[in-house]
C-alpha cells in the first residue's frame, strides 16, 4: 500500500541568516527567517510525510519553543522519518519543488538530492528537486521569500505494525 501526503512552507528572506535548502548550504547574500534553520523544502517535505502517514503538520511535532530554536531541519526530517516508520513505513519517493527568483539552484539540486536521498535512506533516483522562479511575480519573484512544495509516497513495510487499513 502506497498513501500520498503534500506539503508546503514558505519563509521570508532576510539578512545576517545562512540560505539553507534540502540540507545543503547555498552561497547568497540573504538566508531565510525562521524559527529553525528555515529549511522550507525540508519543511514541505516533512509536511508531506507527516500527511501521508496522518500524523498532522510539522507544527504539532516541532512547535515554536526554545527546544527546536535554530535547528537544523536536517535533525527535524530525522525525526520525522522515525515516526512514519513507527507507524510501518518508509518513504517511496519524494517530488518536489523550491520556488526563489534568486540564487539560482540548478548548480544544487544533484548536491540537495543527494544529501536528501542519504537522510531519507532511499535512492537519489527516489528523490526530485526541481527549481523554479515566478519570472519577477510575487513575493518570490520580487525576492522578498521563498517556498517549497513537495508530495511524499510513503510505502507501507512493517509486518509487525498494525495494518493501517
Amino acid at each position: 500500500m502506497t498513501r500520498f501526503g503534500i506539503g508546503y512552507d514558505v519563509h521570508r528572506l532576510t539578512t545576517g541568516r545562512k540560505l539553507i535548502l534540502g540540507g545543503v548550504e547555498i552561497p547568497h547574500e540573504l538566508g531565510l527567517e525562521a524559527h529553525s534553520d528555515g529549511d522550507v523544502l525540508i519543511h514541505a517535505i516533512i509536511d508531506a510525510m507527516l500527511g501521508a502517514a496522518a500524523l498532522n503538520d510539522i507544527g504539532t511535532h516541532f512547535p515554536m519553543t526554545p527546544e527546536f530554536k535554530d535547528i537544523s531541519s536536517v535533525e527535524l526530517l530525522k525525526r520525522t522519518c522515525k515516526l512514519v516508520a513507527d507507524k510501518g513505513y518508509r518513504v517511496g519517493n519524494i517530488d518536489s519543488i523550491v520556488v526563489a527568483q534568486r540564487p539560482k539552484l540548478a548548480p544544487y539540486v544533484m548536491r540537495i538530492r543527494e544529501n536528501l536521498a542519504q537522510i531519507l535512506n532511499v535512492d537519489v533516483d527516489a528523490v526530485s528537486v526541481k527549481a523554479k522562479t515566478e519570472e519577477g511575480l510575487g513575493f518570490t519573484g520580487t525576492e522578498q521569500g521563498i517556498s517549497a512544495y513537495a508530495v511524499a509516497g510513503l510505502c507501507y513495510f512493517s509486518f509487525g505494525a498494525k495494518d493501517p487499513l
